[in-house]
């Protein structure tokens, strides 16, 4: 059962941009499983891809494309997004199949072929079924829309094991004129970005130039997806686009800039923490605030060591206040000269650490209270200096398990 539900929003129309879908049975008949997403000339598109060494096909050929529009001047065009198959660790018969795939597709469109740009969501190690995807690629383009309905059939199309579409919205006013931010993500396990996370595509209508735009998606990300985590695994196939189609106002001056970048945060947080919310197996949604390190680097290192501890994602899970398992991960984070009576813990409302060891006014009880809730904050203050980071994250239950065990079935 997925923690806190959330509902697509309506989403406005994003001049120059248009979404498509299909059933091109990659994996399951009967789904949307093939997105295609049009993009007008003159826009401006910005990537963020995995770290991951054993990156998938699709994103090396993606960061190839787009590194070619760029130094063209222009933006991508075509956007080719299938689920059911990750289409990574493959080789060159994966290398060959995401090639083959823009080709296709740019043919369809009449585009230049290194102007698409292909995404893959999956199972890893098995090849595209190309006969299906290459029949699916008509349809998708048959079926281009720009309303609230072509976002969430979009938004349907990119899943995997998700329970539900997820989205985000917000209009901004700049200069008399009003710019909109839609954006839709997939992502349920395999969670713990290095980039982005699994698939999120984000577009404006405003007009951004190309180093804005890269600055921006860079900022924005590394305060959203960078701070999720459901398990701890970077996938192999994570990318994050930005897209700017350049049909609203523009966003050039310094308070342009920070009231876009507020709107984009915002719409970046909404999709990283609907990730969490739908995590597998999730019951709980747990808020990690480290504060007062000497650096940010060393505020998320403590919250993620603390996040991907099973004994502290089991107790979650639980319900058990077995608040010595916070204390211990807390504790064994790469943090130099740590200074344990510095440090103190709450659990919500409740102090459960100050002064090396138990507050004195904590209670089982009290701690009991909390970890009933499906909602969570764990604030540490470790003392050190004024920096801080705030991490999302879930329980690990039994369905996590379950999930993942019978997902090739």
């Amino acid at each position: 059962m997925a923690v806190g539900e959330t509902r697509f929003p309506a989403m406005p129309v994003i001049e120059g941009l248009r979404l498509g879908t299909a059933m091109a049975g990659i994996k399951k008949p009967g789904r949307r499983d093939l997105v295609v997403i049009e993009i007008a000339e003159g826009a401006r598109v910005a990537g963020s891809f995995t770290l991951n060494a054993f990156c998938a096909a699709p994103v090396t050929v993606a960061k190839e494309h787009l590194a070619a529009c760029q130094a063209r001047g222009e933006g991508a065009r075509l956007l080719v997004i299938n689920t059911g198959n990750a289409n990574a660790g493959t080789g060159q018969i994966g290398l060959r199949d995401a090639r083959a795939t823009c080709a296709e597709l740019a043919r369809l469109a009449g585009v230049p072929e290194d102007s698409v740009l292909p995404f893959s969501t999956g199972v890893i190690g098995e090849p595209l079924p190309m006969e299906r995807l290459l029949g699916g690629l008509s349809p998708a383009l048959d079926a281009l829309g720009a309303g609230d309905e072509a976002w969430r059939q979009a938004g349907e199309g990119i899943l995997t094991t998700d329970t539900r579409p997820k989205g985000a919205s917000v209009t901004l006013e700049l200069d008399g004129r009003t710019v909109t931010i839609n954006g839709i993500s997939k992502g349920s396990g395999m969670i713990k970005p290095n980039m982005a996370t699994m698939l999120a595509f984000v577009a404006t209508d405003a007009a951004i130039e190309q180093k804005l735009l890269d600055s921006l998606l860079r900022e924005t990300v590394d305060r959203s997806f960078n701070c999720i985590t459901v398990d701890g695994d970077t996938s192999t196939n994570d990318a994050c686009m930005l897209i700017a189609t350049g049909r609203g106002a523009t966003v050039a001056s310094d308070e342009e800039v920070a009231v876009f970048r507020n709107g984009l945060q915002r719409v970046m947080t909404e999709l990283a923490q609907a990730i969490v919310r739908d995590g597998e197996g999730a019951t709980k949604f747990v808020t990690l605030q480290v504060q007062e390190a000497a650096s940010r680097e060393e505020a998320r290192e403590v919250a993620f060591t603390v996040a991907h501890s099973p004994l502290v994602k089991t107790a979650l899970f639980a319900s058990d206040a077995n608040w010595g398992r916070i204390l211990a991960a807390v504790g064994r984070a790469p943090v130099r000269d740590f200074d344990v009576e510095q440090v103190t813990i709450d659990l919500g409302d409740v102090r459960l650490v100050e002064n090396g060891g138990r507050a004195a006014g904590y209670t089982e009880e009290q701690g009991s209270r909390v970890m009933r809730e499906a909602e969570i904050v764990i604030r540490i203050a470790l003392g050190r200096g004024a920096e801080s980071a705030t991490v999302w994250t879930t329980d690990l239950s039994h369905d996590y398990v379950s999930i993942n065990a019978d997902y090739r079935s």
